[in-house]
């Protein structure tokens, strides 16, 4: 087929989660469940914090801001997952493929900075104690999520501008549950090496660089917490810090497999759990992890706003 026509070739099947028929019921009622808890779950997080004037400190301007990206990045992806369990088509166009790649670009790599930059505020509230109502202002705090925001944003759009440059002619099967970019280069007609190559140096850069700010901030916090030889502040360390460090543990490990190993033709099923851990199980269970783990927000004022 030659170039002209490969650009004909403007809609796709998404064929992820819904090749047996079987089980559309179950899995619509269940994911239903896991979405309406999710955004519940997330926006409960933000009222809570909004509605007590002394929550309005970094720390909780952080994680507010991170229950808003965990409510957007599962809404980039759950709600047409939802459309194709019911849906006779599992058709989507190119153009409605690229808007909730973007969507999706833009929430997931933001979350990668708000949870570097949360580590960033530990590190100063615990090793720092006294000097952190001086340095962690709520001025800086919010320069800090304009960055994250910023980055998540200039990152999708990289990415998007150069999906432009791809024809789709071999074939129109998408062995995904959403557009994401590395199911698309694989069924691309036009050779994209360039696009694995910006995939692999930005999003393998983005990921070094976050994780390795986790990894330093908290490598000090426990040589801090090891100083201080306490069981009480030991505790206070794990109370304030552990909620976090799940989170980027449960977050990381699927998307750095995702994202920096090569890609595999072999490797659709494991990539479509992975991306089904981070986009929808992840966002599920963060609220929960940290009303569970904080005094200040309990579970139960999450979950009844």
């Amino acid at each position: 087929m030659d170039e002209e026509n490969a650009t004909l070739l403007t809609e796709f099947v998404l064929i992820g989660l819904t090749y047996q028929s079987e089980w559309k019921i179950a899995l619509f009622l269940a994911f239903l469940v896991i979405y309406l808890i999710t955004i519940m779950g997330n926006l409960g997080l933000i009222a809570v914090i909004w509605k007590d004037s002394h929550l309005h400190i970094p720390m909780y301007l952080f994680l507010a801001s991170l229950a808003f990206v965990d409510a957007w990045l599962s809404s980039s992806v759950t709600p047409k997952m939802l459309i194709s369990f019911l849906a006779k088509s599992m058709m989507i166009s190119l153009s409605e493929c690229k808007i909730q790649f973007f969507s999706f670009g833009v929430s997931a790599t933001t979350e990668c900075f708000l949870l570097a930059t949360m580590a960033c505020d530990r590190y100063v509230a615990i090793c720092k104690p006294l000097l952190y109502p001086v340095i962690m202002t709520n001025g800086l705090c919010i320069r800090l999520l304009f960055l994250s925001f910023i980055g998540g944003f200039i990152h999708a759009l990289i990415h998007e501008g150069i999906l432009f440059r791809l024809t789709f002619c071999n074939s129109n099967i998408i062995h995904h549950f959403y557009c994401d970019i590395i199911p698309l280069l694989k069924i691309s007609c036009t050779d994209p090496s360039i696009n694995f190559l910006m995939l692999f140096i930005l999003s393998g850069s983005i990921q070094v660089f976050t994780i390795l700010t986790v990894l330093v901030s908290y490598t000090f916090v426990l040589f801090t917490i090891l100083k201080k030889n306490s069981v009480k502040n030991l505790r206070k360390a794990f109370s304030t810090c552990g909620a976090h460090l799940l989170s980027v543990f449960l977050y990381y490990g699927p998307l750095l497999f995702m994202y920096v190993h090569p890609a595999s033709p072999q490797a659709d099923d494991q990539d479509i759990v992975e991306s089904l851990f981070y986009t929808v199980i992840i966002p599920f269970l963060n609220p929960i992890i940290y009303s569970l783990r904080n005094k200040q927000i309990s579970y139960w004022n999450v979950f009844s706003i």
